[in-house]
């Protein structure tokens, strides 16, 4: 450490000449609350809830991008961002047959006829 200023050291002088004319009781005082303090330092934080804060934090601006990324929903009849992506794969030869043996085949056509309506 380096050696003290003049004006540290002029602090220091004036803060114990203070600290000399407090009475007994205040003195008693002041050192409890100088060990309390201590004492909660000592001690490990409990934060609780506040310590999921700042992830929940992120999580809720990740879901805030996707939504806000993926599209948002059809108004005023219009399909949305997303309906030409969806078009995509129904239109996709080489995606999966979901109507495989006949099932549902009324569905597809009708889910088709709407789309073209």
């Amino acid at each position: 450490m380096s050696d003290p200023t003049p004006f540290e050291k002029r602090t220091q002088e004036v803060l114990e000449e203070s600290a000399k004319r407090l009475d007994g009781r205040t003195r008693s005082r002041l050192t409890q609350a100088r060990h309390a303090a201590l004492a909660r330092l000592e001690q490990p934080q409990r934060f609780g809830w506040r310590a999921y804060l700042p992830a929940s934090a992120a999580a809720g601006a990740a879901v805030l991008a996707v939504v806000i990324y993926t599209g948002r929903p059809a108004v005023n009849g219009a399909p949305g961002p997303g309906a030409a992506e969806d078009m995509e794969l129904i239109a996709d030869v080489d995606a999966p047959d979901f109507a495989d043996e006949g099932e549902d085949l009324e569905f597809y056509e009708w889910a088709a006829g709407e789309q073209e309506s």
